[in-house]
């Protein structure tokens, strides 16, 4: 069993004055009357497995959200989980680009932890912190549709379609969505066991936030954000300079799906934001505006 402690981050905090007040409210987190019960305007949240833990508090900042009427959609990682139960199997984790190469056994043991350990231990600490929460996987109601583009990479999906009927039905209900990054693999029919592909979790969020026009997406990671050249920090990045980096290899590594998906994300939302999720207070500071991370628009 997973160790609770990596998803059960930091204490609640016991006043609400240093919380940033939103406009929307609504009790226990269900809609309003008069509030689109659809996600269109809500905040897309991404959390990797490697943020949760220590003194952040992600899961108490999104409950405490949901409690003030805020609409959020959370994807989750568990990169480093799996290759935790991959190397119990005998297998060894193989990157490229950021990206995790995926063969046949490697999927199996992708899709259960994500789908399952991660995504189950995620809506267990929600729920248990008072929030509620719903766990779903791409797969669910073909959510998420997906083609393989690069075949070096093996059993990894790039989004094609993204139906966002489930995500509405689960936030109409009351419920946060929290979503594991696996993809049917379309459209035509395969073998069982192929009919299932991994995707990188910053791809799914930023596919998803365009999707269903989200507010904002906030990715918080285990980095203060991009940097530089000379490892500072960059406050804020426009797409061509973003851009720019990429191709001069200034960005490179894991960071390079997350420029990706907020590049892909500002097709249709507002602003997003990459900031170090293993801070307390990171998701409610980056809301509020407070000067951290990296912020795209």
């Amino acid at each position: 069993m997973m160790d609770s402690s990596a998803y059960m981050a930091g204490g609640l905090h016991e006043s609400g004055e240093d919380r940033p007040q939103h406009e929307t409210h609504a009790s226990n987190g269900e809609p309003s009357v008069g509030e689109e019960p659809d996600a269109v305007g809500a905040i897309l949240v991404k959390i990797g497995g490697s943020t949760l833990g220590g003194d952040d508090t992600t899961l108490q900042d999104v409950v405490a959200l949901q409690q003030q009427g805020v609409r959020q959609v959370v994807v989750h990682g568990g990169g480093k989980i799996i290759s935790e139960w991959m190397a119990r199997q005998g297998v060894r984790p193989n990157f490229s680009g950021g990206l995790r190469v995926t063969d046949e056994p490697s999927l199996e043991i992708v899709i259960a932890v994500l789908s399952g350990l991660v995504n189950k231990s995620l809506v267990a600490s929600i729920n248990a912190l008072g929030g509620k929460a719903i766990g779903l996987s791409g797969v669910d109601g073909g959510m998420l549709k997906a083609e393989i583009k690069d075949p070096n990479l093996g059993l990894v999906g790039c989004v094609v379609e993204v139906d966002p009927s489930p995500i509405e039905a689960v936030m109409a209900a009351g419920f946060v969505p929290i979503i594991a990054p696996v993809a049917v693999r379309g459209p035509a029919p395969y073998p069982e066991s192929e009919s299932m592909l991994n995707v990188n979790a910053d791809t799914v969020a930023g596919e998803i936030a365009s999707a269903i026009g989200a507010e904002r997406l906030v990715m918080l990671t285990d980095v203060e954000g991009v940097l530089d050249s000379s490892r500072r920090l960059i406050p804020r990045l426009t797409r061509r300079q973003a851009e720019g980096l990429m191709h001069s290899k200034v960005i490179d590594g894991g960071m390079v799906p997350k420029i990706g998906a907020c590049l892909k994300a500002l097709e249709s939302v507002q602003t997003t934001h990459i900031v170090d999720g293993r801070q307390p207070n990171a998701l409610m500071d980056a809301l509020a505006g407070k000067a951290m991370g990296t912020r795209l628009d």
